[in-house]
């Protein structure tokens, strides 16, 4: 293994991300699977093994913040100058496409609506329904609430970046992530002060909670920040990645014994040991598991699984579809006499959550992002002729 894999969160993402990562974003995509189906007719046991599922998409974020920040530190530290619009055509047609197909279903097909309501058009167009959600009042979709996040964290990151390098910020970037951490206990403690509290013994405090503290970006910018951090402290401060690796399954159970203590912490969810610790902890959990699974000593670097890497492959045509599909089936095959509770449904559900994630797969993505490659590949030739007159 090269030094510059070694150091480079950008490199290993690239040479592993069918290995250590995959079965992160396979232990994501499941967990959010097992809590959304909660929704639905389901067996009993799925509530108990579901039940902290919702961090499934905490993981994602501590995912995304590790590989995206991990691309752009990648490009400082060679010293080059990150391409802004690059950087967003292949946000774009990575995530943009499948979508904006999902969401045409949707709105086309009333039958697929698992519930009753779908948001304002415009609030899915512009990634801000995560403000606001009332799940009184939008039924449908609701799970596009964590692409809001995500869009809007890819919109700022990229800017910051370059604000951090006009200024000459440095290393003094840290404090502002800092600051930024610690902004989040406040602005929760104040969410949960002047906007749950009151409501404490109201029969939809769940739905209070989900709208005031759940849902909105500013509350959930721990797993983000910690993806960011571990990124940038593996890219430049190389030798603490080194030190980190000789310990890497200790710090990975270490990451496993903070999630249970967060688990405990967060039960019941919609309390206040949720709102102000559980959210950071969760990161914090979440965020040494992928410190420790990109070290090459951590015993899971280098294992290799079919079934991870394909449910990694998969996972964000599952995120997008599988509350459509789930809906479907049980809709279509309760009429043949198949219990919506029971483990056959379920697994016909898995099937065809799967399913509708593979159409989507090569009918909409993989189109996408050879698209994406020729535009990037057209750029690239307008910048360099030499190269244009080459290929």
């Amino acid at each position: 293994m090269h030094s510059s894999t070694l150091n480079n969160p950008a490199n290993i993402s690239e040479k592993h991300k069918l290995l250590g990562l995959d079965h992160l974003r396979a232990l994501a995509i499941t967990s959010v699977f097992l809590f959304h189906y909660q929704l639905f007719g389901h067996p009993d046991w799925v509530e108990k093994v579901g039940q902290f599922g919702w961090t499934g998409v905490d993981l994602f974020f501590v995912l995304s913040g590790f590989l995206i920040s991990g691309q752009l530190f990648g490009t400082i530290a060679k010293g080059k100058v990150t391409s802004m619009r690059e950087f967003f055509a292949k946000r774009f047609f990575r995530i943009i496409p499948p979508y904006l197909i999902v969401l045409i279903l949707y709105i086309t097909i009333p039958f697929l609506r698992e519930r009753e309501h779908l948001a304002p058009l415009w609030r899915y167009l512009t990634f801000t329904l995560n403000f606001g959600l009332d799940l009184h009042q939008t039924g449908t979709f609701t799970h596009a609430w964590s692409l809001c996040v995500e869009e809007q964290f890819y919109l700022i990151l990229p800017l910051t970046f370059w604000l951090f390098n006009y200024f000459r910020a440095g290393k003094k970037a840290i404090y502002i992530i800092a600051a930024l951490f610690i902004a989040g206990f406040v602005i929760r403690w104040l969410s949960w002060h002047y906007w749950v509290e009151p409501h404490i013994s109201a029969d939809n405090l769940g739905a209070i909670w989900n709208k005031f503290i759940y849902y909105p970006t500013y509350n959930r910018l721990d797993a983000l920040l910690i993806g960011v951090s571990i990124a940038g402290i593996y890219t430049f401060y190389p030798h603490v990645k080194e030190g980190i690796n000789k310990y890497g399954n200790v710090l990975m159970l270490t990451g496993i014994i903070i999630l249970i203590a967060a688990y405990l912490i967060c039960t019941p969810e919609t309390s206040f040991n949720t709102t102000v610790w559980g959210f950071p902890l969760i990161a914090l959990g979440y965020g040494i598991v992928v410190a420790a699974i990109v070290c090459p000593a951590n015993v899971l670097y280098s294992l290799k699984s079919k079934v991870t890497s394909q449910l990694a492959t998969l996972s964000y045509g599952i995120y997008l579809v599988h509350k459509l599909m789930i809906h479907l089936t049980q809709s279509l095959l309760v009429s043949t006499g198949i219990n919506k509770d029971s483990n056959l449904m379920m697994m016909l559900c898995i099937i065809s959550s799967i399913a509708g994630a593979l159409v989507l797969r090569y009918a909409i993505e993989k189109p996408s992002l050879k698209l994406r490659d020729k535009v990037l590949l057209r750029w690239k030739r307008r910048r360099n002729p030499v190269l244009a007159e080459a290929l």
